[in-house]
């Protein structure tokens, strides 16, 4: 049994499938893509988007970030990420899915020009985030798994750390913690889990790698 990842080490959505893997405690062989210089191998396996993340396992690949992370818990059912319970777990997809859609509202936010408009971006984001805050985040709770790392906190985890490295790039603070305690405190307890402390780069390595990846982006237009 062969497991292989696609992906670019700086992306929220390979994060999701390198932490899935090694909470799982499973053996793979990473293949750093170039976002500029594609792998043929990436366009074969994956020829409708052409994106990163891809998981091969066994010769077919599996892609999307979280069909991924699902597709690994079936698999490999121990330390399972969604909830036994079939209303729990549709709760869990929900929230995952919502997660999912809040990328349309931090675009506006990268792509500001004037500080005018990030900060109407921000006040933007700020909506959704309440949302999470309100309804999905449980302050009597560690993860929103509770002790344990559901596949919510995957995908949470991997966007809001997006955010963090968006906040010092740019030097505009989002993730307040007076305007969102419980998702200030259940951030902190994620990313100090030692599995995603261990497998998460650096976030001044992050911070250089996008300001110079915005660069060559705007290069190239």
């Amino acid at each position: 049994m062969t497991v292989k990842l696609h992906g670019f080490w700086y992306s929220p959505f390979t994060l999701r499938v390198v932490w899935t893997l090694n909470l799982k405690g499973i053996p793979y062989e990473n293949i750093e893509e170039y976002r500029f210089n594609k792998s043929p191998l990436l366009l074969q396996y994956n020829p409708i988007y052409k994106k990163t993340p891809v998981l091969i396992h066994d010769g077919k690949p599996i892609c999307e970030s979280m069909i991924i992370v699902e597709y690994i818990d079936e698999i490999w059912p121990h330390n399972s990420l969604l909830p036994a319970d079939p209303y729990d777990r549709a709760q869990a997809r929900f929230w995952v899915k919502y997660v999912d859609e809040l990328i349309s509202a931090i675009e506006p936010f990268l792509n500001s020009i004037s500080g005018e408009e990030r900060e109407k971006a921000r006040e933007n984001l700020w909506e959704r985030l309440k949302v999470i805050e309100d309804w999905c985040l449980d302050d009597k709770k560690k993860l929103y798994g509770g002790d344990t790392i559901n596949i919510v906190d995957i995908a949470l985890g991997s966007f809001v750390k997006f955010i963090e490295i968006q906040e010092d790039m740019f030097e505009v603070k989002v993730l307040q913690s007076e305007r969102f305690p419980r998702l200030h405190l259940w951030f902190n307890n994620f990313k100090d889990v030692p599995v995603i402390k261990g497998n998460t780069p650096g976030q001044e390595k992050l911070v250089a790698f996008g300001k110079c990846l915005i660069e060559k982006i705007l290069v190239s237009f």
